[in-house]
């Protein structure tokens, strides 16, 4: 009889996935986000080792590719954290 109970309770508290939908898709936004940064951030090389590239200095990969990668993590992180609103 104890068994059923802990069975029915179990059923009750509604058990399922842990992510939904929305979780999915902020997780994808963030993956999309954290690629996008570490893309902006290639390149910036010379060709010649003796010739000095001042590309390496731009603000695309100084500031830009670091925030979109920082707000990558933190769209991540609130995917993970994120509870859905009603649960049916």
């Amino acid at each position: 009889m104890a068994e059923k109970t802990q069975n029915k309770k179990a059923d009750d508290k509604g058990f399922g996935f842990a992510f939904h939908k929305e979780n999915y898709i902020l997780l994808i936004v963030g993956l999309v986000l954290i690629v996008v940064g570490f893309l902006l951030m290639l390149g910036g090389g010379s060709d010649n080792p003796e010739v000095f590239s001042e590309a390496l200095f731009s603000f695309r990969r100084l500031t830009l590719a670091p925030i979109l990668i920082l707000a990558g993590y933190i769209v991540e992180i609130y995917a993970i954290m994120k509870r859905p609103k009603s649960v049916s």
